[in-house]
């Protein structure tokens, strides 16, 4: 007799903020392209390598209507000659000659070196070497001056062409002979080469959508997708819940974040309209950011008829024990492998395995790859074995970045990805499944009295509210909304000046500043996204025609900490 299978679902959260610069509409940061290339490319790779493999992959709005920037602005230059809105992507095309000023190349090298050295610089002996070339005289943050002006333009140019090289996705590098040519070449490229690396990176970042949109549409994949600016939700609605996994916790001097629902709801709704706009359909299901759960929040969800969503073990297990489900299939966690439906809401609600999710996040990059997904299965096969005849009326659910953990990973961890697939979607006892699926083909709702409002991150909101600084970003931001709603009240802009307002607050509204705000994390990613959010605010004020605050000169937080993976994860 065939044994019942146990249902996995892997969700990759695909996600980066608005990194454009709101009052001179610069990419102060190089992130969307830069793992267009490495990531959003090799996980679209994996999955058309093995057909049988199937998962949800969730899209943040503000990333697709970035991709497709950086894709027009790239074609515009290669056309026309357009300079683009990247000062690196400028330097590697040629478009901005190498700078004199020490300054100037000093940001060259930093830009450079962002990159996980033993998996990406180490690995590329001629990337290695220039490397090692400024690091040698390097004192804290600054290189030798009289080693910089020593280098020539020529040690810059290949510098910034080994870099992007060194962000090639290993499904490009196999299957794109330019970038093998380019890699062949090693040194002394020239403006032909350059203007190549830009063809490279522009045809492999308009790919993007396009592959993923197809793998929907031969029913290999699931998109889902956030709320337009990637907001924490709960929190536009109500500051208090908060106090929910953090009674204690102090609050932004703001009673609440004006008219919060209202602009909830616009992100939901703008979010559809992208969404739609790129994949042709509206989805079924929808990752709250930071898998952020309230009452209110799974309630806006049923307002708009969206089957499932999901968050994290944290806000599973706070919610379990205060509606009291039966202790054994809390303790064994049983439960967690089971739908739950809050209340009298229909929205599905899916929780992560904090523990398996974590293996794929900072674990398994240490392990022999075949170990790591060997071991990884034998997991599955023991909570299978646990449910027993129960085991399809279960989804075991595995949610994490789809972009961040990999560089740590040798060879982007195309051989770690290559093993999970290939043994997950060939295994005799384990389905790879989609969450629209598993609602659809036997997994079993559980009712769940009692929600409590948290995030995949500690099942609290801690990452983005409850300590000075971040409750200062709060307060700024309410300031501003209070400032936004007065205009708007006034009907003193046009209509196209008021919806290029509304767009802007939407950036404001984002949760990555506030991820970013505290002494706990790196200092440089502290300080450039303190300074963008806080030029993000100047441009709200100039777009409602008001001179901006003075308290916008003044920075929010300084940093300081060393976070694992530099910041950009969490561990449970």
């Amino acid at each position: 007799m065939e044994k019942k299978r146990i249902k996995v679902v892997l969700c990759w959260h695909m996600h980066q903020p608005h990194y454009r610069d709101g009052l001179d509409g610069v990419y102060r940061l190089p992130w969307v392209y830069l793992h267009a290339i490495k990531d959003y490319t090799d996980m679209a790779w994996h999955l058309e390598e093995f057909p049988q493999a199937k998962v949800v992959v969730n899209f943040a709005p503000v990333l697709l209507e970035q991709l497709d920037d950086y894709d027009q602005q790239m074609s515009a230059w290669l056309e026309h000659g357009t300079p683009m809105s990247d000062p690196l992507l400028n330097w590697v095309a040629g478009v901005e000659p190498i700078p004199q000023d020490i300054m100037a190349k000093e940001e060259i090298i930093a830009a450079c070196l962002r990159a996980n050295g033993p998996t990406m610089i180490d690995t590329l002996p001629k990337f290695k070497s220039l490397a090692e070339m400024v690091t040698c005289h390097q004192k804290g943050d600054h290189f030798d001056p009289y080693c910089l002006n020593y280098l020539s333009d020529q040690f810059f140019v290949d510098l910034l062409m080994w870099y992007h090289l060194a962000w090639m996705g290993m499904g490009l590098r196999q299957d794109d002979e330019r970038i093998q040519q380019l890699m062949d070449k090693g040194n002394n490229f020239d403006a032909g080469d350059q203007k190549m690396m830009i063809e490279v990176i522009k045809d492999a970042l308009g790919s993007v959508i396009p592959r993923y949109k197809k793998l929907q549409e031969e029913g290999r994949i699931e998109i889902s997708m956030t709320p337009y600016g990637h907001p924490i939700v709960p929190l536009l609605i109500d500051f208090n819940t908060t106090k929910d996994a953090m009674p204690h916790a102090p609050l932004p001097e703001a009673p609440e974040y004006p008219d919060g629902y209202e602009r909830a709801k616009w992100h939901m709704e703008k979010g559809m309209e992208v969404f739609d706009q790129y994949f042709g359909h509206k989805p079924k299901g929808v990752w709250l950011s930071e898998g952020a759960l309230s009452s209110a929040a799974v309630g806006l969800l049923d307002e708009y008829g969206f089957k499932w969503t999901a968050s994290g073990e944290g806000v599973w297990r706070h919610s379990c024990e205060a509606s009291h489900i039966d202790e054994h299939d809390l303790n064994s966690k049983k439960a967690l492998y089971q739908p739950l439906q809050h209340a009298s809401q229909n929205c599905a609600l899916f929780f992560r395995d904090d523990g398996l999710s974590d293996l794929i996040g900072f674990q398994y990059k240490d392990w022999n790859p075949q170990d790591a997904a060997g071991d990884f299965v034998h997991h599955l096969q023991n909570i299978g074995n646990f449910l027993g005849d129960e085991v399809e009326e279960h989804v075991v659910t595995v949610i994490l970045d789809g972009e961040n953990a990999w560089e740590y990973y040798p060879d982007n961890a195309q051989h770690f990805l290559s093993a999970l697939y290939d043994k997950l979607s060939s295994h005799p006892r384990i389905e790879m499944t989609t969450f629209s699926d598993a609602l659809e083909s036997g997994a079993k709702l559980r009712h769940l009295p009692t929600l409590k409002a948290g995030s995949w991150v500690y099942g609290s909101f801690s990452t983005w509210i409850g300590d000075k600084d971040k409750n200062r970003g709060w307060d700024l931001l309410v300031e501003a909304k209070e400032c936004y709603d007065e205009v708007m009240a006034s009907g003193d802009l046009s209509s196209g000046e008021a919806d290029a307002a509304t767009n802007q607050l939407a950036v404001c509204e984002g949760s990555d500043w506030f991820w970013w705000f505290g002494d706990y994390n790196p200092s440089d990613s502290v300080k450039s996204f303190d300074r963008l959010y806080r030029r993000q605010l100047m441009r709200l004020y100039r777009l409602l025609k008001v001179e901006p605050p003075e308290t916008l000169d003044v920075p929010i937080s300084s940093g300081g900490g060393e976070m694992e993976n530099s910041g950009t994860m969490r561990r449970n």
